[in-house]
């Protein structure tokens, strides 16, 4: 399994959701290393897919599979949620979904 994290430093949010990613993998007892990347310029973003900060992927697959076709973009990233609210970061919900 592979767990990748790619953030924008300039996006307060990241901070809360690697904390969030690294207590659901203790949890759930994941061991494997994550692979932090910091996305630098918009350029970056397009190479990557990079939908806003924070992105987390297991596989290679969104932890939130229709965010990830939003337009590449060096700027904060927004979760659409179940409930129809949105946050700056993915539920431990859709993190634990994407390690399944």
């Amino acid at each position: 399994m592979t767990v990748d994290f790619l953030y924008w430093a300039g996006c307060p949010s990241h901070p809360e959701a690697r904390e969030l990613l690294e207590e659901v993998l203790r949890g759930r007892g994941v061991d494997v290393p994550i692979h932090v990347r910091e996305v630098r310029t918009q350029e970056e973003a397009q190479e990557l897919g990079f939908p806003g900060s924070p992105t987390i992927r297991v596989d290679g697959r969104d932890v939130d599979p229709a965010g990830e076709n939003e337009p590449p973009s060096l700027s904060c990233r927004i979760y659409n949620l179940p409930n129809g609210r949105v946050s700056p970061v993915p539920t431990r919900e859709q993190i634990e979904e994407a390690l399944r």
